[in-house]
């Protein structure tokens, strides 16, 4: 059974990180909510309790029992996390003087200390809290400071249990990385052996041994998710896997038929659906942005739907579904606010009434990419931007019809072959174009014109939760600008969105 870490979520927007961090490492780990703990067997290693926006002093706090996991094995409490050991053992926990945000200098207490072993004195650190430990329990002993809290880490006597009040996975963390291999490596014992070769390895057999000889199948949307996922199933059970590609007429110019060939190339058993006009018909009068995703996705259960009952026999549902849908999918507290529908989640499974097989519901983004790799994928599809499942849909503002989907189609393939000819692409996360539900008056020649507005969308991100607008060189957005303006009939003025996410998000709708 493989090695794990578990991390405890208490709430944190660092807590995917640690994680990342810990995978790094070449170490597996699971992310759990605090109130969802699994059972600790031979197989962890050791365990993480994480931040939270949340104060241990409210009312409210989440708490957990202790005791399910310590002495068991070793435990690292940060922030919240450590606050909550502190408190809970008999400790105080008061409001910060001044708030403890930013950068500070470790001093080292206990040189001897396990978890700082190589740890510069005075490395910087990074502090995100309001609260601190202002009294330690009389088993606990403090192993470094920091010029303004006494108590920025701890370890308890006679036990592999230690707490520290600032973020080892932040990069602002300058050795956090290093504290974490002291704990998971030095003090939990893991080997490092959970690579993207033993990943395959592992996955291929776990696949064959569950699919045996019944029949998989699985959409196909040509990213990279989904074609990893697809990959894996293939070298398990080979052509007992039907893929479905559908082309619901929302995607980039000539991207059906590209995408297609290379999945042919690649030897998947796939067919090409042309679904353009049920898709325009369900989208047809529709504005609202939740209602053009659910008529989407309404539409392609119907049609992958029917194309299934088509493969006598077929048991299981494959799905390209990542480790960050499956984390955001279990909230903390009780189901998260809304911000879009989910392309990926939804009634797909039951309605279909088939098991479901996810091979890649333990990764990152940057893992499941890796693992391509591993697998000889094309550069090509690995390292596509990530494409949202509505498509163009959501890019044109208002209602979709074949005539806006065609001009915003040869505005998007400038704007991504401009990125492309000026070494460009690689260097941003994710690029598109939006159709503006305006128009603006421009003179072309002698004439007034009164046409269409598109705006130009780059950002880069390294998982995509976080953006911020990619800072292209004024005389590429001039030239695209211009390309534009002359070739695209029907669109007489370009803008370029200089919003970070958050506030904004990366799609306009």
């Amino acid at each position: 059974m493989t090695e794990r870490i578990l991390i405890l979520d208490f709430g944190s927007q660092y807590t995917q990180l640690i994680a990342r961090r810990v995978r790094e490492l070449d170490v597996y780990c699971e992310i759990h909510p605090f109130n969802h703990i699994p059972e600790i067997t031979s197989s962890t290693k050791g365990v993480i309790l994480s931040g939270s926006p949340c104060s241990v002093r409210d009312l409210d706090a989440p708490r957990i029992d202790l005791d399910q996991f310590r002495h068991k094995v070793p435990v690292l409490g940060v922030c919240y996390g450590a606050q909550l050991m502190a408190q809970m053992m008999g400790g105080d926990v008061m409001p910060s003087e001044n708030r403890e945000y930013g950068r500070a200098r470790l001093e080292i207490v206990d040189e001897d200390s396990s978890l700082l072993a190589g740890i510069s004195e005075t490395s910087q650190v990074w502090m995100s809290h309001a609260d601190t430990i202002k009294r330690i329990p009389d088993n606990f002993r403090v192993i470094a400071s920091t010029p303004s809290v006494e108590v920025a880490a701890f370890k308890i006597a006679d036990e592999l249990t230690y707490g520290i009040q600032f973020h080892p996975e932040v990069t602002h963390s300058t050795e956090g990385k290093k504290l974490l291999h002291n704990f998971v490596v030095g003090i939990c014992g893991c080997k490092q052996d959970w690579t993207t070769e033993s990943f395959v390895e592992s996955t291929i057999q776990a696949l064959q041994t569950k699919i045996g000889d019944d029949k998989v199948v699985m959409a196909l949307s040509g990213g990279v998710d989904s074609t990893v996922a697809a990959t894996l199933v293939h070298r398990a059970i080979g052509e007992q896997l039907y893929c479905i590609f559908v082309d619901n007429g929302l995607l980039r110019k000539n991207e059906f038929e590209e995408v297609l060939h290379s999945y042919q190339d690649m030897g998947l058993n796939i067919k090409g659906v042309d679904a353009v006009q049920q898709f325009y018909t369900a989208l047809k009068g529709l504005e609202d942005p939740e209602d053009k995703r659910k008529a989407i996705g309404r539409t392609f259960i119907e049609v992958f739907d029917q194309e299934a009952h088509l493969i006598q026999d077929v048991k299981w549902l494959g799905q390209g579904t990542i480790y960050p849908d499956v984390i955001e999918s279990v909230s903390v507290k009780g189901p998260s606010a809304t911000i879009k529908s989910h392309h990926n989640v939804g009634g797909l499974p039951d309605f279909m009434n088939l098991k479901v097989v996810e091979p890649l519901n333990t990764l990152f983004k940057d893992e499941v990419r890796e693992v391509g790799k591993t697998l000889g994928l094309p550069g090509s599809i690995l390292g596509r931007h990530p494409f949202p499942g509505p498509g163009l849909a959501i890019r044109i503002l208002g209602d979709v019809t074949a005539e806006r989907v065609a001009i915003l189609q040869e505005v998007d393939s400038i704007f991504i072959e401009g990125l492309k000819k000026h070494g460009l692409y690689n260097e941003v996360w994710q690029a598109g174009t939006m159709l503006l539900p305006i128009q603006s008056v421009g003179v072309m020649g002698d004439e007034r014109t009164y046409e269409r507005v598109v705006a130009l969308r780059a950002v880069t991100s390294v998982d995509g939760m976080t953006a911020d607008w990619a800072h292209l060189p004024y005389d590429f957005l001039a030239e695209i600008s211009n390309d534009i303006i002359n070739k695209v009939k029907g669109v007489n003025r370009v803008v370029y969105d200089i919003s970070s996410k958050p506030p904004a998000t990366i799609e306009w709708e």
